[in-house]
């Protein structure tokens, strides 16, 4: 007699007392201590004015970078290439069809600008909160007629604190206090466009207490995300080959082997320029849809045109690698160099090829040799695939984004679905030949 029934219930089972877990770890998170009255009191009031009050600097808000003054923009936005003026007129140019820039600019008393400000004004679809073709549910309908307005500090196409540019030396609360005028303003502003009722600040450092508290004045919740996955580059490395000759024997073995197990299956990788990009646009769009589509949240999607306009922006701090086989795209990875850090941006590849052929992981190990070529100290890798990229030899480095909702009192909920999220903990993974002195001091 088959055992396929019993299996089933045991699989029923087994999905009903996870499902239980997860509900019993979010209701301990919306256990809260005893307030104290007091202290209570005192807080709201400080809230109160804080959200009352101006931030005492001068502001300019924009919605064209070609609008605002060039050289005070400049002055801060050397901080992160996704700042410069050439990278924001392609996200103008080639962004995403959802998603309308905005930008803002502090000036201090003596008419010095202290911060500039990336804001993004997002459309949601209800079609961009599950996956094509994912198992139907009786929330499809109301979900298919979502359609709301979010306004973001941050920018949905890279990660990290790379949207906020702050003068160094300059109160720091002081200067975030401004971000959240600045987002009031222009949340104000484009109301006759439609309302914007979340706001929200992404990302910052998940450590930046200044950042979190000073939200927290002006009726932000934050919530730690998922983290960058970072590795630490050695300045001994100046070629791939120091970075496999600095893996243990068994990592760099599996190293070597998803290029052997690539090549066996007859996928080579290269480099391709901006003019191929432009060329075959539509074939690595394609690829990148492959992946996309297989994420359950896509608030934003890129054109064909973005990736090869970003590469004749940026030049030589831009490098896409290709997998082909016989001739035809199979996958792609972008890399970008911002400052000390090179970024492993977008990916995509075939999952037929991939699933013959190691693509994706030889894809995203190449991003080491193309950031040891940019002459990089740091490659991050950002919040998904923690496993590859732990063995790879990152470390997490936690990230928080801040939201509020516009109606005062529907800052409780968000407060409470704050508490309850929940991520996935980055593997601990070791790679790396101990070096001598630490082995000795052991």
């Amino acid at each position: 007699m088959s055992d396929a029934p019993a299996s089933r219930a045991k699989r029923s089972l087994k999905s009903a007392m996870g499902s239980i877990q997860r509900t019993g770890a979010a209701l301990k998170k919306l256990k809260t201590s005893p307030p104290n009255p007091a202290a209570a009191v005192a807080t709201l009031k400080q809230r109160r004015l804080a959200r009352r009050s101006t931030s005492g600097l001068r502001l300019v808000l924009s919605d064209r970078i070609d609008f605002v003054h060039p050289g005070d923009w400049d002055s801060l936005a050397e901080q992160t290439v996704f700042l410069s003026r050439p990278y924001l007129r392609v996200l103008e140019d080639h962004g995403p069809e959802n998603i309308e820039p905005r930008y803002a600019m502090a000036y201090d008393s003596d008419h010095k600008p202290v911060a500039i400000m990336l804001f993004q004004r997002v459309s949601v679809g209800g079609d961009r909160l599950r996956k094509p073709g994912g198992r139907r549910s009786l929330l499809d309908k109301p979900v298919a007629g979502l359609q709301e307005n979010l306004l973001l500090c941050g920018n949905l196409l890279v990660w990290g604190a790379r949207s906020i540019a702050l003068a160094p030396g300059v109160d720091a609360a002081l200067l975030w206090q401004g971000v959240g005028e600045a987002a009031y303003r222009l949340r104000r502003a484009d109301k006759l466009l439609g309302e914007s009722d979340v706001v929200m600040v992404k990302d910052y450092a998940a450590a930046q207490t200044v950042t979190k508290e000073s939200l927290r004045l002006l009726g932000y919740r934050s919530v730690e995300t998922e983290p960058d996955m970072v590795l630490s580059l050695k300045p001994e490395w100046t070629r791939f080959d120091d970075y496999l000759a600095s893996l243990t024997s068994g990592y760099r073995s599996n190293a070597k082997k998803l290029q052997k197990d690539c090549a066996a299956a007859g996928v080579s990788l290269r480099i391709i320029d901006a003019a191929e990009m432009q060329a075959r646009q539509e074939e690595i769009h394609a690829l990148y849809e492959q992946v996309h589509h297989g994420q359950s949240l896509r608030l934003a999607t890129l054109e064909p045109s973005y990736l090869p306009a970003l590469a004749e922006a940026l030049g030589p701090r831009f490098v896409c690698r290709v997998a082909e086989r016989e001739g035809r795209l199979v996958g792609f990875v972008t890399s970008v160099s911002d400052g000390a850090t090179a970024i492993g941006y977008y990916i995509g590849y075939d999952r037929a090829t991939n699933a013959d052929a190691p693509v994706y992981l030889t894809l995203l190990q190449s991003t080491v040799e193309d950031a040891i070529g940019f002459g990089a100290q740091r490659l991050s890798l950002g919040r998904t695939a923690l496993e590859p990229k732990a063995k790879l030899g990152c470390q997490p480095e936690p990230l928080a984004c801040a939201v509020r909702h516009r109606v005062s009192a529907l800052n409780l909920l968000v407060s409470a679905l704050v508490r309850t999220a929940a991520h996935d903990e980055p593997p601990q993974r070791s790679p790396f030949k101990k070096e001598k002195g630490a082995a000795e001091a052991a």
